[in-house]
């Protein structure tokens, strides 16, 4: 198998748990304040990341910490606002939410780097935005609060992923060094606002901390730490269209453990949005040159 499909194979697996991971939060959300979550889920995820890199974890840049705080808070944001979302609405809808950051980067960059999108893009924006209304809307035209909340939550990940490619083209960041900081950022804030808001029950079962120690090293740790190592082996046309697979299985697993259904409209939405996620991610003028050729 050559590298590019290890690769591959390995992001599909950081999919997966991601995918799963918003079934698993909302378990221990149950118990664990938002906040708490996330501090713990870090900070476990920081630990094992700086000791299995930590030979190459100096020296660190000023850039590389500067960078590696503003993403950080930005991903902070992104955690933040999703789990608070999880509380207050479905995890089908989560997960198809939060996947629309490969719609909003083309217009972050569009207005604050001047970046022309591709003139598909408005087509692909009308058609997410109808699925997402389909999705989210109930009988009254009104979309449930956790909806807003994961939209906002897109947004400040489309930010994230703005930065961290401006941040990697300066020579003077390093990547994997970047990556820790990250995780370490999150770790950080998380805790101070843990400490400042977060109320969790006073009784936690041994099967809250184990969802916890699963989300922290295979959805957080493995995950970033997969995804740096593996697209230095895989484009990322590749990359951006496995991760349009997130949704899918945020539904499935959604489906098969704990059993949500939605209503049959809001499938038709899904679908729609799922279309104009891989709509924004596949070049089909290209597809079409080569099978010309």
């Amino acid at each position: 198998m050559s590298n590019q499909k290890k690769a591959d194979v390995a992001l599909i697996m950081v999919t997966v748990f991601w995918g799963v991971s918003y079934v698993m939060s909302d378990f221990a959300l149950q118990v664990l304040h938002p906040f708490t979550l996330c501090a713990v889920r870090f900070l476990i995820a920081f630990a094992l990341a700086y000791l299995v890199f930590y030979k190459k974890m100096r020296p660190v840049s000023r850039e590389t910490l500067r960078y590696g705080f503003l993403i950080g808070l930005l991903l902070t944001c992104v955690y933040a606002f999703t789990n608070f979302g999880i509380l207050h609405t479905n995890l089908t809808n989560v997960g198809f939410i939060v996947a629309l950051p490969v719609i909003f980067t083309p217009l972050i960059n569009f207005f604050f780097r001047k970046i022309r999108p591709a003139p598909k893009l408005i087509f692909v924006l009308l058609l997410a935005t109808v699925g997402m209304a389909l999705m989210t809307l109930n009988e009254r035209f009104a979309p449930a609060f956790g909806d807003m909340l994961c939209l906002v939550a897109a947004l400040c990940y489309a930010g994230d992923i703005v930065v961290t490619e401006i941040a990697v083209q300066n020579s003077r960041v390093d990547a994997l060094q970047l990556g820790v900081m990250v995780l370490g950022t999150v770790a950080a804030l998380m805790t101070v606002l843990s400490v400042l808001f977060g109320h969790s029950a006073e009784v936690i079962g041994a099967d809250v901390w184990g969802v916890v120690l699963l989300l922290a090293i295979f959805s957080t740790g493995f995950a970033f730490i997969t995804q740096s190592v593996a697209q230095q082996y895989t484009s990322s046309n590749h990359v951006g269209l496995i991760f349009t697979l997130e949704p899918v299985f945020a539904a499935g697993a959604a489906y098969w453990i704990v059993g949500e259904v939605l209503r049959p409209r809001a499938y038709v939405g899904a679908a729609l949005m799922l279309v104009a996620v891989l709509w924004a991610e596949v070049d089909i003028s290209s597809l079409l040159r080569r099978r010309q050729e």
